[in-house]
């Protein structure tokens, strides 16, 4: 009798979802209807854990009567977990994330999970276009470093109840779980060792200016600068990364701002850069200007003068990252919805090499 009550209230609520007009469908909008929580519609939508077949009746209804369609999550009546994951980044071929590309697919394949990358080239369109693959796919997750403020496209992960990883930034309102270096306090190193050496006059050259994770080390570099009441010099910035545009910015810097002795790269890349801006000037590092960069990445010990950098743990993060979305995944196959989102902050460190000495003024004449 229970059950006859129970089903005439779920035919009233079709009846009612019916006339209600078009809806945009998701995974929670199913519960809702079924009258039951997200996780159990996990469990039918994934064919794993129990779902008393009563339940199963219910949201295989709603599912129907919502026109949730396969391509949009609906692995349920499929089978099995694709054992796919998504990996999109904003370029393969820049040295940081071609690493992270790595480490991440390693740890996954350890984990018997194949890794689809997506290198979205920092176009929004491209993001769009690669996460409607990667739900046709069928993908058990997916980690994502987005190029963009406006993630609202990413949604239809979220809708369609795919675990999803933020990596190198954090995704607010998408991700819950993010890991990361602690760009801020590694902006705080290097501000902090340049002024150790006695310079005030210190310059920034860097791209992209969009990105997350240089805006947070622009705010650790002129936080600990206002610390001793100075302000950058210079703040040259590219929407490209790459070691053309950040060259170009350099060599500007070096002629129209004479006084700086010290340059800051945002990353590697544009430090390497600026050291060649420095030395096709005719100019030495350190001994005229010291530069410093941010990533450590191999190219960094071998560059001359060798460079100093602030250190991230690339393979560190990438593999804390795989790590999370295979606890992300196992969770929603169990539907234990109980454990708290996390926040990972990955400590960095400065590497003082060769490229940094004390300011030019400072120095010994003889």
């Amino acid at each position: 009798m229970q059950h006859s009550k129970c089903y005439s209230v779920f035919r009233l609520a079709l009846s009612k979802e019916r006339n209600a007009g078009p809806v945009t469908t998701s995974i929670r909008h199913i519960a809702k209807l079924a009258g039951t929580s997200v996780s159990s519609v996990s469990r039918v939508l994934n064919n794993s854990g129990y779902a008393s077949p009563e339940l199963r009746d219910r949201v295989e209804a709603a599912i129907r009567t919502l026109n949730y369609t396969p391509s949009k999550g609906a692995r349920m009546l499929r089978g099995a977990p694709s054992r796919m994951i998504g990996l999109m980044l904003p370029s393969i071929d820049v040295p940081f994330f071609g690493i992270l590309a790595h480490a991440i697919e390693q740890e996954l394949f350890q984990h018997g999970y194949q890794t689809l990358i997506c290198s979205t080239a920092e176009n929004m369109d491209h993001e769009a276009r690669y996460l409607s693959m990667l739900l046709a796919q069928r993908v058990d997750g997916v980690i994502v470093a987005s190029a963009f403020g406006n993630i609202e496209h990413f949604g239809v992960l979220r809708d369609a109840g795919i675990p999803i990883i933020a990596i190198d930034r954090e995704l607010s309102g998408i991700a819950d779980d993010a890991v990361m270096a602690d760009h801020e306090e590694g902006g705080r190193l290097m501000a902090r060792h340049l002024i150790g050496l006695g310079h005030r006059a210190i310059a920034i050259v860097g791209a992209p200016a969009h990105s997350q994770p240089i805006q947070l080390r622009l705010e650790g570099i002129t936080a600990e600068m206002a610390k001793d009441g100075i302000a950058p010099a210079a703040v040259a910035m590219a929407e490209e990364h790459s070691f053309a545009e950040t060259y170009r910015l350099a060599r500007e810097l070096l002629a129209s701002r004479p006084d700086i002795t010290a340059i800051i790269g945002t990353t590697d890349i544009s430090a390497i850069a600026a050291i060649h801006a420095i030395q096709d000037r005719g100019f030495s590092v350190p001994n005229d200007y010291s530069v410093v960069g941010f990533d450590d990445l191999p190219e960094a010990a071998y560059v001359f003068p060798r460079l100093t950098t602030v250190a991230q743990p690339i393979r560190n993060v990438g593999q804390q990252a795989a790590r999370l979305l295979e606890a992300l995944i196992e969770d929603q196959q169990t539907g234990d919805g109980l454990r708290q989102a996390a926040v990972v902050k990955v400590p960095v460190t400065l590497i003082a090499r060769d490229s940094t000495g004390p300011v030019r003024s400072a120095k010994n004449p003889f």
